[in-house]
């Protein structure tokens, strides 16, 4: 067994729950004071929020909406009580959405990935990740620096810049995305620059598929995976067992059903939605529109937090049909109305010139009437008409599409 972190990390999991629900009331407190919290929570009891069946009644903040919040209400859409001079940095990603830094150590909570992914103190990092304006540079630099590191702020570009501080430093770890790691090690091989000192790497923010995980292996590098955001910072990670993501610490996670904030069934895909439990900058039910499925059990390498299956694809599947907008949350809707269904799926497609909806949903209690009463509500829900079509449980995918756009 592998060192870890600290002991957070290996604790019971009813025990990293309940901490962090304990905790939760007065983040929640502590949320409310933002007026824009104030006003999506009215008439909530911290107090009463304390379990996950209660935190999944709360409204989810979907990341779709920042940047039209934060234009209306800058910078952080009245979101953030802290005035900005609290913070240690501000940035902004494109939509705009402004991102403020905190001033305590690890901000990002990201040394835990970069532990996780062999990095240790007195490591030197090449860290590849754009400093410019937007937070992804300063979440990985924070991050290694908090575990002990020292950080070369390369950013990305300038290749040949790079190998002079490759060779002069010798710098043991990489961090960026995978693309640029390739294309470094592309170049060096071609300029017959010496980058071996390279051992491991901590990529995110681009695809890694496996044809690519194996080729930068095959070249001496150890390389893991994370998965983060500018709001959010560093939210799960690879370890030694190859097994899927652990969950950070400090982080409620819920896996919901798109379009809604009604949490899947355990193995289920759906979209990924944090609660963070940092008073100064708490986000509540933040949907991130990206889409994930917990796995069973823990991890072999010990660490006991939920693990998910990765990124596997985007939420956001809102399409147009005859020229109006359909978006997951009205197929929810669908499914509200008839409890008698299990996972939809609304296929659209295209019939000569014309584009034609086919909702394809499980059920144990197929009949004509119940076919009908469908289409009438998704009639009812979309303004548009389409075709019904019943099938029985687990005959559709379990990949979290809610809407299927084949044209």
């Amino acid at each position: 067994m592998t060192a870890h972190y600290d002991a957070l990390e290996t604790r019971e999991q009813a025990a990293r729950e309940a901490e962090l629900f304990s905790r939760l009331p007065g983040v929640l407190r502590s949320a409310m004071t933002a007026p824009a919290y104030a006003e999506r929570l009215k008439g909530l009891d911290p107090d009463a929020v304390t379990t996950r069946a209660a935190l999944a009644h709360l409204p989810v903040l979907r990341k779709s909406e920042l940047p039209a919040l934060h234009k209306a209400s800058a910078p952080f859409g009245g979101f953030v009580a802290a005035a900005p001079g609290s913070f240690a940095r501000l940035f902004t990603s494109p939509g705009p959405i402004f991102e403020p830094e905190g001033r305590q150590a690890d901000p990002w909570r990201g040394a835990r990935a970069l532990f996780a992914a062999g990095f240790r103190e007195g490591d030197i990092v090449l860290n590849t990740f754009s400093y410019h304006l937007t937070p992804g540079g300063f979440i990985f630099d924070s991050s290694a620096r908090a575990l002990g590191c020292a950080v070369i702020p390369a950013g990305p570009g300038d290749a040949e810049q790079q190998f002079e501080l490759i060779e002069a430093y010798r710098p043991v770890g990489y961090s960026g995305t995978p693309d640029f790691l390739k294309i470094l090690l592309d170049a060096a091989a071609t300029a017959g620059r010496d980058v071996s000192s390279i051992k491991r790497a901590l990529v995110s923010g681009a695809a890694f598929p496996p044809s690519l995980q194996a080729e930068i292996k095959a070249r001496g590098i150890d390389a893991y995976q994370a998965f983060g955001t500018a709001d959010l910072g560093l939210i799960a990670f690879e370890t030694e067992a190859r097994e899927g993501m652990v969950v950070n610490e400090d982080l409620i996670m819920e896996i919901v059903r798109p379009g809604t904030g009604d949490p899947v069934a355990p193995g289920d895909v759906g979209e990924i939605v944090v609660t963070s439990l940092d008073p100064h900058h708490p986000w509540i039910r933040l949907a991130l529109g990206d889409l994930t499925a917990a796995l069973p059990g823990t991890s072999p390498c010990g660490r006991t937090n939920m693990r998910i299956k990765g990124w596997m694809g985007r939420a956001d599947q809102t399409t147009k049909v005859k020229g109006m907008f359909v978006r997951p949350e009205q197929v929810a809707e669908i499914g509200k109305r008839h409890p008698a269904l299990g996972r939809l799926r609304l296929v659209v497609t295209r019939q000569g010139e014309t584009d034609a909806m086919t909702l394809k949903a499980e059920t144990t209690a197929a009949s004509e009437d119940l076919r009908e009463e469908i289409a009438g509500t998704l009639r009812a829900v979309t303004k548009l008409g389409g075709a019904i079509e019943l099938v029985g449980p687990g005959a559709l995918p379990n990949d979290g599409k809610v809407i299927a756009d084949e044209r």
